[in-house]
């Protein structure tokens, strides 16, 4: 029911717009929305049920218009679960958005560089993850259980959508870039990684770290969405030498990496609106 509710509200406030591909924009990204056409904007916390995040760089926005020619709706900031959200409550904005019409998620974040090879202000394409927010797995088991209440079945293999990935790695090329393909791993936070925390996350098999992602891809997997996911790097992480990372160094090297992602998503959903 709240999820009805939201939505009658979200349309109400849209006049019935009708999205096709969901965006959710993280740590530093949110200007994304900026470009979407004939928007109309509408604050998380007009909507009923609707998580408010209270994190720097995440406005709070729920944005629904025409981006790359398809229609979209866009999260402008997501809720992190080290806010205090469970993770029913932090994907309820991924069920709305279902709801509304959407069939493919294309999801971003901000994270911490493991693997050597990346740089900050690097876009990265996450074709794997590690759940390492709850150590003992409640959280996808709470995912689990809320979709088996509505009739939605265990999530099973890989979650990111491999034809979206190769049509990403051509288009970026157009681009004039190559786009790297990486393995994220989520923890519950709210704390940046210890240099040993490093060296153990990186012989897990992670290549990049953050406090996000997993809830809502595991989520639109068992609704059946097309997901696919980009990681901008932030700071690569040096084990050995002692450095302190400041949120405001994540806002800045998001920022920057916006001239290869925004017209890299454009380009992605010009791609999908072809296709339809």
């Amino acid at each position: 029911m709240v999820v009805e509710e939201a939505c009658q509200t979200i349309l109400q406030r849209c006049d019935g717009f009708k999205p096709q591909v969901g965006l959710i924009l993280g740590s530093g990204l949110g200007n994304l929305a900026d470009h979407i056409d004939r928007a109309y904007r509408i604050p998380y916390g007009t909507i009923p049920g609707f998580p408010v995040s209270q994190v720097a760089g995440h406005a709070g926005n729920l944005v629904l218009g025409y981006l790359g020619g398809t229609p979209v709706v866009a999260m402008q900031g997501r809720a992190h679960l080290y806010e205090g959200w469970h993770a029913s409550k932090a994907t309820f904005p991924v069920r709305c958005m279902h709801s509304l019409g959407i069939d493919s998620l294309i999801v971003s974040n901000a994270s911490g560089g493991i693997n050597a090879r990346f740089h900050s202000g690097q876009v990265v394409m996450i074709d794997d993850h590690i759940d390492w927010m709850n150590r003992c797995g409640s959280n996808e088991k709470e995912i689990n259980a809320g979709a088996a209440s509505v009739g939605l079945p265990h999530r099973t293999g890989n979650p990111y959508d491999a034809e979206l990935m190769e049509s990403a790695e051509r288009l970026a090329l157009k681009l004039g870039f190559m786009l790297s393909r990486g393995t994220y791993l989520a923890t519950l936070g709210p704390n940046y990684e210890t240099r040993a925390e490093y060296r153990a996350f990186s012989k897990m098999g992670a290549d990049m770290v953050g406090m996000s992602t997993v809830p809502e891809v595991l989520l639109a997997q068992q609704l059946g969405l097309r997901v696919l996911a980009f990681s901008i790097i932030t700071n690569v992480a040096k084990p050995d030498v002692q450095k302190v990372t400041e949120h405001s160094d994540v806002l800045d090297w998001s920022y920057k990496a916006q001239n290869q992602l925004v017209p890299l998503i454009m380009r992605i959903l010009n791609s999908i609106s072809e296709t339809r």
